[in-house]
């Protein structure tokens, strides 16, 4: 007897966007506001299915990336996160999500999309401590998102990338504490960053003024590992006296 013919399992295919962005020296995240069910009303990651069966993934994560912030996706650090597939992730049924992360710097009060109520920028850590109700796994997707932010500015020159350049070692540093999310000593992280090659360069604007001292101006570097590295800090408490003059 002939066996019954394989039917492949229906599975879709969608990516959703970690963005992520400072705003007034806070780490924020997009969150757009469902305007349909499944889960209509709440908040979400900005995102969509695949167009058609010949949209590669990537392609697919630029164009969200571009219908949800107008940037043209040259500029903006994008890399994927992770795949989600959890059986019960989508009440529509079997739907697997590859989720990317994107880095933005300075970008302006979003615009909803078609398919979404309202777009607004979220600081990250009223999203991580559970203060909205997410839908679907995206409460995970961005505690995982935020995550690899946080452990690439160990590694790597990432934190550039929330930077418009030419920037300051001042920017750079409110980088680093709206990730981490704690406070730097400022003459410590600047002997860190000038001490790790290729990091940062010198940017031939020179210097810009603080209302003090004027403040050396710079640009990302060649390199893309940090080396030696920049280690988080574990506690909450800076690990010496912050100090906030601007460093010449």
């Amino acid at each position: 007897m002939q066996a019954d013919a394989w039917t492949p399992p229906p599975v879709l295919l969608t990516v959703d966007l970690v963005i992520l962005t400072l705003r007034q020296s806070r780490l924020c995240v997009l969150l757009v506001e469902r305007g349909e069910d499944p889960f209509n009303g709440m908040r979400a990651l900005p995102g969509g299915f695949l167009n058609n069966d010949r949209e590669e993934i990537v392609d697919a994560a630029r164009r969200e990336l571009h219908e949800e912030t107008g940037l043209n996706v040259d500029r903006v650090h994008l890399e994927q996160l992770a795949i989600y597939g959890s059986v019960d992730r989508d009440p529509r049924g079997r739907v697997v999500s590859v989720a990317h992360l994107a880095i933005v710097p300075d970008l302006p009060e979003p615009v909803a999309g078609t398919d979404a109520k309202a777009a607004a920028w979220v600081p990250a850590e009223t999203v991580l401590a559970g203060e909205i109700d997410m839908a679907f796994d995206h409460l995970q997707i961005v505690t995982d998102g935020i995550e690899r932010a946080r452990s690439h500015l160990e590694f790597t020159a990432l934190a550039t990338a929330f930077c418009s350049e030419p920037f300051t070692i001042a920017e750079l540093q409110q980088v680093y504490e709206a990730v981490w999310g704690t406070p730097l000593d400022t003459r410590n992280f600047y002997r860190k960053v000038r001490a790790t090659t290729g990091f940062v360069v010198p940017d031939t604007a020179g210097a810009r003024s603080t209302g003090g001292r004027p403040a050396r101006l710079y640009r990302a570097g060649p390199n893309t590992t940090l080396l030696p590295p920049l280690t988080r800090p574990h506690a909450t408490t800076p690990d010496a006296e912050t100090t906030r003059e601007e460093p010449t």
